[in-house]
């Protein structure tokens, strides 16, 4: 942990003990969790800042979309609206937030949508969409007015729960000890090459038990395509890259560029940064400055989703998106997908816990 923050420790214990006394009363029957009659799987971490939860997500409908009637509901982080909401054609990233318009304008088949109280915005999502077999919270861990049949918690490799602390010291916004509510842990964002000792000091570390599943995932890149002409012939990555960028943690992709690439330079935002007409206006000029021949502007699919709004401006600018997957490591990928298939399939409202 970065050394200013272990001055903000007795802000941690006091947001640790709110944490812990809030999960003793859930545990205790004195607050209660809700059930639903349907395969609720929730996708969530121990801590802030980006641990894939997106690419997960993404993971689980391209797995589920085509057998069942699936949707996702996310909390819709950043939005300027309050309260439930379904996507529609209309919707921007404002209206439901970045992720989910992610994975509306990715999923058009799939209903995407966004409410603070998720035990309020359940009973209203299957109202609007009569037939849904599944529906997948995303980033809900934490919040445990709802039960979800399966939960799946993921941990960064480089900052394992394991070795976390409490916000603001921290990073945790839950308790290690929490990790015993999953179903399946994953440690995402590893070394593509990950070797067997690495993994199974890992294994030790987290302890699982001896109902969990634990997995391993390194971050896959896919071929950019344009942000406005999407099916314009695929690129890939040329001689030098602007990076525009606001997500939480850009580490992984500056090493991608910085290994695929002759150089990249990088034009800095906020996690979830709503971009305004003079951004564009910093980014063309950011790029026009790049004396190389083949030149491009890189950016992710969250930031894409919240650059939408100036379609005009980028339709002839070099605007790539660069999208991201997760890959199962130690051939384990189809092991996982039959654990969710599995669950889906075969699943019964198991007795609310005492």
């Amino acid at each position: 942990m970065k050394s200013f923050r272990v001055l903000l420790l007795p802000f941690a214990l006091l947001y640790g003990l709110v944490v812990t006394i809030r999960n003793y009363l859930y545990n205790k029957g004195v607050l209660r969790s809700a059930q639903f009659n349907l395969p609720l799987i929730c996708v969530g971490n121990l801590a802030v800042g980006g641990t894939g939860k997106s690419p997960m997500v993404e993971y689980l409908l391209n797995l589920l979309q085509h057998n069942y009637k699936i949707a996702t509901l996310s909390r819709g982080y950043k939005r300027k609206t309050k309260g439930y909401a379904l996507a529609n054609d209309l919707s921007t990233a404002l209206d439901i937030g970045d992720e989910p318009m992610q994975f509306h304008l990715k999923f058009p088949n799939v209903a995407v949508a966004v409410g603070e109280e998720r035990i309020v915005a359940i009973p209203q999502l299957l109202h609007d969409r009569p037939g849904i077999q599944a529906i997948i919270l995303d980033d809900a861990f934490q919040h445990r007015a709802v039960t979800a049949g399966l939960n799946i918690v993921l941990t960064d490799y480089s900052n394992l729960f394991t070795r976390d602390y409490f916000l603001p010291t921290g990073d945790l916004r839950d308790q290690r000890l929490s990790y015993k509510r999953a179903d399946i842990i994953i440690v995402t964002k590893c070394p593509p090459n990950l070797d067997t000792a690495t993994r199974d000091n890992i294994r030790k570390e987290i302890a699982p038990l001896p109902k969990q599943q634990l997995y391993f995932t390194a971050i896959e890149y896919g071929t950019p395509y344009h942000i406005i002409h999407r099916s314009e012939r695929p690129l890939q990555l040329i001689d030098e890259v602007l990076l525009v960028c606001g997500i939480a943690n850009p580490a992984p992709l500056q090493h991608y560029l910085g290994d695929n690439t002759a150089a990249y330079y990088q034009q800095d935002y906020s996690d979830h940064h709503i971009f305004r007409i003079d951004d564009l206006k910093d980014i063309r000029k950011r790029y026009d400055q790049i004396q190389a021949p083949q030149k491009m502007i890189v950016t992710t699919e969250k930031d894409a989703v919240r650059l939408l709004k100036f379609r005009q401006e980028l339709d002839n600018l070099p605007l790539y998106v660069l999208p991201v997957r997760h890959g199962f490591l130690f051939n384990e990928g189809g092991q996982f997908n039959r654990q969710i298939l599995d669950f889906v399939d075969n699943f019964q409202l198991q007795p609310a816990s005492e």
